[in-house]
């Protein structure tokens, strides 16, 4: 079934100022590297902030779940780091020295101590990474985050509770 990027946000709660072409350049050009299309057009309908719940169904466990990494939140574009409301990969460069991330991540999703991540170690279009800080955990989630986003089920689909 093809992704329904109008069914993926929630409220309007944690998202940033709309998201312009400059916003755009300036954070590639912070991170160094190209952002994959899907996330640019899903921060254009809203810039960043609550998703609907999703999972993503693995086939290896993780600290998370058996058989999901979780996606409740979606990290948009700031002009600044640490900009006033919720985070956004303007703050991507500290958070990944601060927790001690491997190179080449883009963190879309987490609390520090896991992180969904558009992980570049392996060239410039990027794959889908499970990372949890305190258990060492480094997974691979998905090819691409294109890849990702077909895959990703609402929550309800996968017996956890919070």
């Amino acid at each position: 079934m093809p992704f329904d990027k109008s069914q993926f946000w929630d409220s309007d709660v944690g998202s940033h100022e709309r998201l312009t072409d400059e916003m755009v350049a300036s954070i590639e050009s912070r991170l160094g590297h190209k952002l994959p299309r899907e996330y640019i057009e899903l921060l254009q309908i809203k810039n960043g902030g609550y998703t609907r719940g999703f999972g993503f169904p693995m086939s290896q466990a993780t600290t998370w779940a058996e058989d999901h990494v979780p996606l409740y939140d979606l990290k948009g574009i700031a002009r600044e780091p640490f900009s006033h409301g919720p985070l956004s990969l303007a703050d991507n460069s500290y958070l990944c020295e601060e927790w001690g991330l491997p190179s080449k991540q883009v963190l879309l999703s987490g609390d520090g101590h896991y992180w969904i991540t558009l992980d570049y170690r392996n060239g410039e279009v990027p794959s889908v990474s499970w990372i949890d800080t305190e258990c060492d955990e480094d997974i691979p989630v998905a090819s691409t985050f294109g890849a990702f986003l077909e895959g990703l089920r609402p929550q309800e689909e996968f017996d956890f509770e919070i």
